[in-house]
């Protein structure tokens, strides 16, 4: 009788973690993720490049509107969104010394083709990726990544996208769009690309969601033609969730950007093209 239940206990153990990570196929042949598993990591190396980004930070790497970033040190090394031009994302990635085929997946926050625009010709320089994205997307776009890359997932719910890694899955309305949640012992890391469905909701979706500190936002908060008692109020709810370091860029807008740096004294990361973040340094 042991002998029969350590192999029945041993055959559960094998089984489970193939059925966490399945994927379903819909009526189009694109695979859509199941429920997410939720992972508590180490802060260990995860750092955060941004390569395209309309403000300046790191002189040699060229500006342009749209928002791409890096993210290294996770399960899988990550590119959320693509900016808007492929020529200048390969060559901003060549000149910050990261290998377009490092990259293992491919997150996009929302359809804008300064957020979009960089993919084709990224997928044509390293196709062998795994592309996430809203599951809002249009029916083309979806067939054209498809036709370059070897997998396409669409995203409606919160979704693991790797170890340490999730998708808030796609939030708001009229634009429909994903944000990146990183887990570290440290708390929440929350990136956005625009922040559409509003910038304070979905950091509220991801704290909501883990139950966690929320440690570091950054990204595009969409504030760049916001009145300053509206970005006042932001960073105000920002204090109040508890976000401990903040770093908006992309569509913030310079004025709103001012006004967060106001707020966060010593802990506004000043963000651009070319900046890394180390998140171990956010302690």
């Amino acid at each position: 009788m042991r002998k029969i239940f350590v192999v029945f206990f041993l055959a559960i153990a094998l089984v489970l973690p193939a059925a966490a990570m399945q994927q379903d196929v819909n009526q189009n042949g694109i695979k859509q993720m199941t429920e997410p598993k939720h992972f508590t990591a180490d802060v260990n190396n995860i750092s955060i490049t941004v390569i395209y980004d309309n403000n300046p930070y790191k002189e040699d790497i060229e500006t342009s509107w749209g928002f791409s970033c890096v993210i290294t040190g996770t399960d899988k090394t990550i590119l959320f969104d693509t900016g808007g031009k492929g020529q200048l994302l390969l060559e901003n990635m060549s000149k910050l010394a990261i290998d377009a085929n490092d990259i293992e997946i491919i997150v996009l926050s929302h359809i804008h083709g300064d957020h979009t625009g960089g993919l084709e010709d990224f997928l044509r320089k390293n196709p062998k990726v795994t592309v996430f994205l809203p599951e809002s997307f249009p029916k083309e776009f979806k067939e054209k990544v498809t036709s370059l890359t070897a997998g396409v997932v669409e995203v409606d719910k919160q979704t693991e996208i790797c170890k340490k890694a999730h998708s808030t899955g796609q939030l708001g309305t009229s634009i429909q769009e994903q944000g990146l949640i990183l887990q570290t012992e440290e708390g929440l890391v929350v990136v956005t690309g625009c922040a559409h469905p509003g910038i304070v909701e979905m950091v509220r979706s991801a704290k909501s969601s883990f139950n966690e500190p929320v440690l570091f936002v950054m990204g595009g908060f969409h504030l760049e033609w916001a009145t300053k008692n509206r970005v006042e109020n932001i960073a105000r709810n920002f204090k109040y969730m508890n976000v401990e370091y903040a770093g908006p860029t992309h569509c913030t807008g310079n004025r709103a950007r001012a006004i967060f740096a106001s707020h966060y004294g010593d802990n506004y990361i000043n963000i651009g093209a070319g900046k890394t973040i180390k998140i171990e340094d956010l302690k």
